[in-house]
């Protein structure tokens, strides 16, 4: 039984966004100390076999932390230090925002899953932006996720996402357009093909590359196409396939399913394959796979099915500061038994 497995149950006794701000904590502090360098030596895997090269950047390892664990940009060093390949912070707003009313994370133990209405909170561009621009970055790529205010009307979504942008564009290594968030009002509307051709279009006319957008699972498949000819008539640079969902598997098991908010975690793991799978298939970008991963096997069912890299939020609560390098040493054993030097040569094995 590892250190984590006899520390959850009491950080499962207590409120999840309590729990998450006392692990937030626990990795500022040893941020930067000797503390760090023995995690890296204990949870990093450093193998050529797991190194995946996708829209400019190069990933050390394919498993990488999704937004909304780091909104403030405060331990992506520590993170990476568990052994994870890249570190996506935010989402961040052009103005500083509390969220909505607690609570707004919800625990469903029994489908190893998360529902969360969050709302963006976040300390906001200027002050996520000072706070890259002021300290060390790890040596593993950075990606910001970009969302829009909730003070900031619809019609002018392009400039507050500009704005943004240009306050974080020296130290991320990636960008993301994030309109898929279901805990913003309005925000999934600007997933139409006109609204998305404005913003990214600002955006690209800033300079924003590398450029990608998150879609939500559930776009219907038009939408979806709709949102990939966007992305190919303005170059953009990659696709992150997918984020929380609204619909609520049948299966669900535990009281909280009738929480409103994003459902996150294992129930949704074969239908966010499916979306990257269908993303995949028509876009020749790299894909980015979210939801569900919590072990080697669903991460290479994603890589297989076409994504590139693979991110994850919910199992590194579930599972612990392991779950990285468990993720990436039986991606090793998976590549072997399956004859691939690589996890680049296993992206997409799985498509027509």
């Amino acid at each position: 039984m590892g250190v984590y497995d006899l520390l959850k149950p009491a950080l499962f006794a207590i409120p999840p966004e309590t729990a998450h701000n006392t692990t937030h904590r626990l990795l500022r502090g040893v941020q930067g100390t000797p503390v760090t360098g023995a995690l890296r030596r204990r949870y990093a895997l450093d193998d050529p076999r797991l190194r995946v090269d996708a829209f400019g950047e190069s990933f050390p390892t394919p498993v990488g932390v999704a937004a909304g664990f780091d909104k403030n940009a405060e331990t992506p060093r520590a993170l990476a230090a568990l052994g994870f390949g890249h570190v996506e912070v935010g989402g961040v707003t052009a103005e500083g925002q509390s969220g909505n009313a607690r609570p707004r994370l919800f625990r469903l133990p029994e489908d190893e899953a998360l529902i969360n209405r969050m709302g963006f909170n976040n300390e906001g561009a200027d002050a996520v932006g000072e706070r890259l621009d002021r300290e060390p970055l790890p040596a593993v790529p950075i990606g910001v996720n970009i969302g829009k205010s909730k003070s900031t009307p619809l019609a002018e979504a392009p400039d507050d996402y500009r704005y943004t942008y240009e306050r974080v564009a020296e130290a991320g290594d990636y960008f993301v357009v994030n309109v898929s968030s279901p805990n913003t009002p309005g925000l999934r509307e600007l997933q139409n093909r006109a609204a998305l051709e404005e913003i990214l279009g600002t955006l690209v006319d800033a300079g924003a590359s590398p450029l990608l957008v998150k879609l939500s699972p559930d776009l219907p498949e038009g939408a979806v196409e709709d949102a990939l000819t966007v992305v190919d008539e303005l170059g953009l640079d990659g696709v992150i396939a997918s984020n929380t969902t609204t619909e609520r598997p049948a299966k669900l098991e535990h009281p909280n399913r009738a929480e409103r908010g994003g459902l996150s975690g294992g129930p949704i793991e074969d239908r966010a394959t499916d979306q990257v799978r269908f993303v995949a298939e028509r876009t020749d970008v790299p894909v980015v796979g979210v939801g569900g991963v919590s072990d080697a096997a669903g991460a290479y069912a994603k890589i297989r099915a076409g994504a590139s890299i693979v991110q994850l939020y919910t199992a590194l609560v579930y599972e612990g500061p392991g779950i990285a390098r468990d993720i990436n040493r039986g991606l090793l054993e998976l590549l072997d038994r399956d004859g691939f030097e690589t996890v680049e040569d296993a992206v997409g094995a799985d498509l027509d």
